[in-house]
């Protein structure tokens, strides 16, 4: 995906942008030339996980953008709103909002404590829906207003709530808000997207959870992501309502090499699908293997 310079001098908030998929997004507007906000708890270097706020910012500018790096637990929302109005003063408003932070428990009912079930909640839905809100009269006043969840397709297989409802109820709630932001939102010109990958991705937070060796033999590049999500941002006339994956868009962009997101060419037929992406029908289980924890806990974004 070529960059076009079209999110040149645009303004983003995003969310868990310290590493990852977040911040993969926010490389991609800044070889564009957009200023963006850093908005996640790591301040300090985490024990684990690679990136800070501040590392992301040193990134994004040495790609060519500006950066504003800014201590935010979606939880907290005054956080959020010193996080905004600090964004405004720097950058004179807010056009594009990616809600990118989430958290993850794939537990059953019986065994989700209910600290854990409160989190994804209040991280998932609430800091969504909170951010989104807090935003709202920033993005009225741009003229290319988006608000980007990365949250799934609101699929309905009954698989997809047995074995972790916590879980799923919450990313669905990201989800929900598309749903009905969207339609909310269509007088004041605001565009508002989910996206979703398909397989599994390789990031830091993953190789922790499942395993290095797994996440690499199994899964795309971040970059997948941050490609089609610069499409959705940058495409006219602006798509609004949908709930994308990531290697459609990619396709309907004319990007027909998706093996350059590969993580280990060997693999390229045997990517592991995300959650609540059912397999193609017919699909053989090698070329198609559904990708689960297997009850690991852990923090994502």
């Amino acid at each position: 995906m070529i960059n076009t310079g079209k999110l040149a001098g645009k303004t983003l908030f995003i969310t868990g942008a310290s590493r990852g998929i977040g911040k993969q997004i926010a490389l991609k507007a800044a070889r564009d030339g957009a200023n963006i906000v850093v908005a996640a708890k790591t301040a300090e270097p985490h024990p684990k996980l690679p990136g800070t706020i501040y590392t992301a910012v040193k990134e994004i500018e040495d790609a060519g953008g500006k950066g504003l790096a800014c201590i935010v637990d979606v939880r907290d929302e005054k956080q959020i709103t010193a996080a905004v109005e600090e964004a405004v003063r720097k950058f004179g408003g807010i056009d594009i909002v990616i809600n990118n932070a989430s958290a993850i428990s794939l537990t059953s009912t019986e065994t989700t404590d209910m600290k854990r079930y409160d989190l994804m909640h209040n991280i998932n839905t609430r800091g969504t829906f909170l951010v989104s809100k807090v935003c709202l009269p920033y993005l009225k006043k741009s003229s290319w207003a988006h608000i980007l969840n990365l949250s799934p397709p609101l699929n309905l297989n009954p698989r997809w709530f047995s074995s972790h409802l916590a879980y799923t109820m919450a990313k669905y709630g990201m989800s929900m808000c598309v749903l009905g932001m969207q339609e909310e939102f269509k007088q004041d010109n605001i565009s508002v997207n989910a996206l979703w990958p398909r397989t599994a991705i390789d990031t830091a937070a993953l190789q922790m959870l499942l395993g290095a060796d797994q996440s690499k033999k199994h899964g795309r590049k971040p970059e997948i992501l941050a490609d089609a999500a610069y499409w959705i941002l940058t495409h006219e006339s602006k798509p609004t309502g949908q709930f994308f994956l990531d290697d459609e868009v990619l396709l309907k962009a004319g990007v027909r090499n998706l093996d350059q997101y590969v993580v280990d060419p060997k693999y390229k037929d045997e990517l592991h699908l995300d959650f609540f992406v059912d397999p193609p029908e017919g699909a053989p289980i090698t070329k198609a293997v559904v990708f689960e924890f297997k009850a690991r806990l852990g923090v994502v974004g």
